[in-house]
């Protein structure tokens, strides 16, 4: 498969579902910067953008270390709900920004990184009108679907130390320091 260095490409990352995959399947947390460069692949990169979560009050350092490396954040506070059940999810935001920027900012290629089957749809709709639809993702916690539905599907498992920051017991920061 030809990745085209002309090709505007716009980065769309389910932080949720990636920080739980790598935590559930390896115990470590995500390498953002290392996904980021995979995902853009010495192409034109328009757009990146991290759905993100407030839950503690403790997540700027993060947040800032995403802008650091050229990822917008887009952020929203957890849902508690008077039964104690949490809710933190971004779907609909992502599908949404996915089209408009697909359309407004003409991209090409559209990657999402996630694992999330109710993106399948979302895929479906980009490559129907024309655009390239890639995947990113953990196999132990990606959609048999959203893989097949995919132009392109990069199983992050297969180089975890690539895209898993190291589990020395120490706290590591959740991105590498230094630019892309």
């Amino acid at each position: 498969m030809i990745l085209r260095k002309d090709h505007r490409v716009g980065v769309f990352i389910d932080t949720q579902n990636m920080y739980y995959s790598a935590k559930n399947l390896f115990g470590r947390k995500v390498n953002f910067e290392t996904i980021l460069e995979t995902a853009v692949a010495d192409r034109r990169l328009v757009q990146a953008i991290a759905y993100v979560v407030r839950a503690t009050g403790n997540e700027q350092s993060f947040f800032d270390a995403l802008k650091h490396i050229g990822i917008e954040t887009k952020e929203r506070e957890l849902q508690v709900f008077p039964d104690g059940t949490k809710k933190a999810n971004w779907d609909v935001g992502i599908t949404v920004d996915a089209i408009r920027f697909s359309v407004d900012r003409r991209l090409d290629v559209v990657v999402l990184v996630s694992g999330d089957g109710d993106f399948v749809e979302l895929a479906e709709y980009l490559k129907s009108n024309g655009r390239r639809v890639e995947v990113l993702a953990f196999r132990g916690t990606t959609a048999y679907r959203l893989m097949k539905a995919a132009d392109r599907y990069v199983d992050l498992s297969q180089d975890r130390n690539r895209y898993l920051l190291p589990s020395n017991g120490d706290p590591a920061p959740l991105i590498k320091s230094g630019p892309i």
